[in-house]
């Protein structure tokens, strides 16, 4: 087997883990709520990486760390995990996990975007119409009015899950965007995942102490032992084992590959909706996942 196919079926076995994670999240949420999900999932994906970075570098952070690393990889931790991340499991609660990871594919387009406004990075006319078939894509599913639960009963509901999932889709992309100022000069990107993982758990924390929400949060944990088993198997699956195959998939194939094989959830949620949330997926629905899909390779293989 060469490297390359191990990059490929790294990238495969990426979105099989961002396929299950959410959906053990939204389980999770719909019995704890979306923000006692986040605060207990990043104490865990905090604790789960130290011991994977450890093993792998034999200490939990490098030695030295330059200050502006903290400050960019910080600040993409708060921006990405605290806020983004808070969207988005509430977008998983509101919509579910095929519509929120399927509006969540927005997050390469809006990077870009910053790319180019930010960075001076220039679209390439293949690069164009791939954002153009993306947001085509993703824009059909969503104005389908048998998303879910064959007809949407809650159209306030839906519509503000929309929100949510384009706000994710957005700290996502600034959150990268950010972390790539701090992971410059061949930073390892696992010890990059950390400092953003701990800036995250650090603020939404004290903003938990502030507001007077942690005994609240700890007692709901304590009183549903079902939904902490659930965070914790999508925190190992998802920011352990997933970031893990992530980082070999790029190692070792192309990145417009690697990219896009990493950006299928949205097609193996298909089933796992059908099956856990007993959703009724028509054809325009399944359709337009693939032509956003086809969008985002476009994206990256151009």
């Amino acid at each position: 087997m060469t490297l390359k196919t191990i990059g490929e079926l790294a990238a495969i076995g990426t979105a099989i883990c961002f396929s299950i994670g959410p959906t053990f999240f939204t389980l999770a949420g719909k019995s704890v709520g979306s923000v006692i999900v986040n605060r207990t999932r990043l104490v865990i994906a905090v604790f789960l990486l130290l011991i994977v970075h450890w093993i792998a570098y034999g200490n939990l952070l490098p030695p030295e760390i330059e200050g502006f690393r903290w400050l960019w990889l910080g600040l993409s931790g708060v921006i990405g995990l605290t806020l983004g991340d808070a969207a988005l499991f509430q977008a998983l609660i509101n919509l579910g996990p095929r519509l929120t990871m399927l509006i969540f594919a927005l997050s390469p387009v809006i990077g870009i975007g910053l790319g180019w406004m930010f960075l001076d990075e220039t679209l390439g006319l293949m690069q164009i119409i791939g954002i153009i078939i993306t947001l085509g894509g993703i824009s059909w599913v969503v104005s389908n009015q048998e998303n879910g639960d064959n007809k949407i009963a809650d159209r306030k509901k839906y519509l503000w899950g929309i929100a949510f999932a384009v706000l994710g889709a957005a700290g996502q992309a600034i959150g990268l965007f950010t972390a790539k100022k701090g992971l410059i000069d061949g930073f390892p990107a696992l010890s990059g995942q950390i400092i953003r993982m701990l800036a995250a758990t650090i603020s939404i924390w004290i903003w938990t102490l502030l507001i007077r929400k942690g005994k609240e949060t700890i007692k709901t944990i304590r009183e549903n032992p079902n939904a902490l088993k659930l965070i914790f198997i999508a925190s190992l699956i998802g920011p352990m084992l997933g970031v893990w195959l992530s980082l070999v998939s790029v190692q070792n194939t192309e990145l417009g590959i690697s990219s896009t094989l990493q950006s299928l959830p949205p097609i193996f949620l298909i089933p796992i909706s059908i099956y856990f949330f007993k959703e009724k997926v028509n054809f325009q629905s399944i359709l337009g996942t693939v032509i956003s899909l086809v969008g985002v390779a476009i994206i990256f293989l151009a």
